[in-house]
């Protein structure tokens, strides 16, 4: 949102801010489901890369499509682990694996 918007807005009342404002989440919440969705957009990004569906990927995890399908909506029900291991599975290195978690640090800083 532009600045001009901003102070528009708030001279009329509204508080501007961003969904971790919204939600009143503490600063390591907000990181936290940041984390939750780079790790999310790695495993879809690179499933279709490697032209592998939600049940192919599922089939190699040994899970179900469903399964995958909350996954890839960041379900709150699906742990930091069950995000990482698809990308295990796919071939995906601790390295790589670094590298989406540090894009989390690069966009929220810019």
């Amino acid at each position: 949102m532009n600045s001009e918007k901003k102070k528009r807005l708030e001279r009329s009342g509204w508080t501007a801010g961003g969904a971790a404002d919204f939600l009143r989440l503490s600063p390591e919440e907000a990181k936290f489901i940041e984390l939750k969705l780079a790790l999310d957009a790695a495993m879809k990004e690179l499933r279709v890369k490697r032209g592998l569906t939600q049940t192919a990927l599922a089939s190699r995890l040994g899970s179900s499509r469903p399964r995958v399908a909350k996954m890839k909506a960041g379900d709150s029900t699906v742990s930091i682990d069950l995000l990482i291991r698809p990308l295990l599975t796919i071939g995906v290195g601790s390295a790589d694996i670094a590298r989406w978690i540090q894009r989390t640090e690069t966009t929220r800083a810019a």
